[in-house]
C-alpha cells in the first residue's frame, strides 16, 4: 500500500506540474530529478556530500546519544541529581538546535565539529527523555526484589533493573534520534560546512530547485536506510522479548 501511494503522490505531483497548477520554476517535477541526479553523481558532488554529511552525523548521534542516554538514566535513578538538574534542563531543552549555531561557530569555527556539536544538541534531548522516562517507568517492586537478591546498590540496580526494565525506552529513543539527527544536518550545515544541507543551499542560490529536491530525497533515503538498519540492531538487543 505504501508504493501505491508514493505512486499517486509522485504521479500527482507530475500532473500539477504539466498542467500548470504548480510554476516548474519554482517546483521541480519529478521527471526531471533523475537528470539532476545525474549530473549531480558525474561531477562527484552527491558522493561527497553524502560522505561529509554521514561524517559529523554520524559522530553528532553517538555523542548526543550517549551522554543523553546517560543524563537520562542517572537524574531518573538519583532523586538529588535529577533535582539539581530540574531547573537547568527545563531552562535549555527548549532551545532548538538552530539557535545553537552562533555558538558552534564561535567556538569551533566553520568545520565539522560545529556541525557535530548542533546535531549532538538536537539528538540529546530526545534520548535524555526517552530514558528519563523508561526509568521513571520501572516497576517499584523490581527494586525490592533485587534488593531482596544482594543487588540493592546503585550498579546492582542498574544493571539488574534498570537497564534491562528500561531497554524498549532507551532503544526508541535512539530510533527517534536517528531521524533528528537527518532533520538537524541542513541546520548544522547552514554555516558553510560541506555535506548535503550545504550543497542545498547552494543550489536554492542557484534556484536549481531541481536540485535540492535530489538531496531532499537523498536525506529521506538515507534516514530510511539508517532506520532499517537499526531495526536489526534493536531486535537482536530486545531479543528477549516475546
Amino acid at each position: 500500500m505504501s508504493a501505491v501511494g508514493l505512486f499517486v503522490f509522485f504521479g500527482l505531483w507530475e500532473a500539477s506540474v504539466r498542467a500548470g497548477f504548480l510554476p516548474s520554476g519554482m517546483v521541480p517535477a519529478p521527471s526531471s530529478l533523475w537528470q539532476a541526479w545525474l549530473d549531480e553523481v558525474h561531477g562527484g558532488f552527491w558522493q561527497q556530500a553524502i560522505l561529509d554529511s554521514l561524517s559529523h552525523y554520524s559522530l553528532g548521534l553517538l555523542v548526543g546519544s550517549v551522554f543523553g542516554a546517560l543524563l537520562g538514566l542517572l537524574c531518573g535513578m538519583v532523586a538529588v541529581v535529577d533535582g539539581l538538574l530540574e531547573g537547568v534542563v527545563r531552562l535549555l531543552r527548549p532551545v532548538p538546535g538552530l539557535a545553537w549555531v552562533p555558538f558552534a561557530i564561535l567556538w569551533f569555527g566553520l568545520n565539522t565539529a560545529g556541525a557535530t556539536f548542533v546535531i549532538a544538541i538536537s539528538v540529546f534531548w530526545i534520548n535524555f527523555y526517552a530514558a528519563y522516562a523508561a526509568v521513571r517507568g520501572v516497576d517499584p517492586e523490581f527494586y525490592e526484589l533485587a534488593a531482596a537478591f544482594g543487588h540493592g546498590g546503585f550498579w546492582g540496580r542498574l544493571f539488574k533493573v534498570v537497564l534491562p526494565a528500561s531497554a524498549p525506552g532507551l532503544m526508541a529513543g535512539l530510533r527517534t534520534g536517528l531521524g533528528q539527527g537527518w532533520m538537524s544536518v541542513v541546520a548544522a550545515e547552514l554555516f558553510g560546512v560541506p555535506g548535503i544541507g550545504a550543497r542545498m543551499m547552494q543550489a536554492s542560490s542557484l534556484l536549481a530547485t531541481d536540485v535540492v529536491v535530489v538531496y531532499m530525497l537523498t536525506m529521506a533515503l538515507l534516514y530510511a536506510l539508517t532506520d532499517f538498519l537499526f531495526g536489526f540492531v534493536s531486535s537482536y538487543v530486545l531479543r528477549w522479548q516475546p
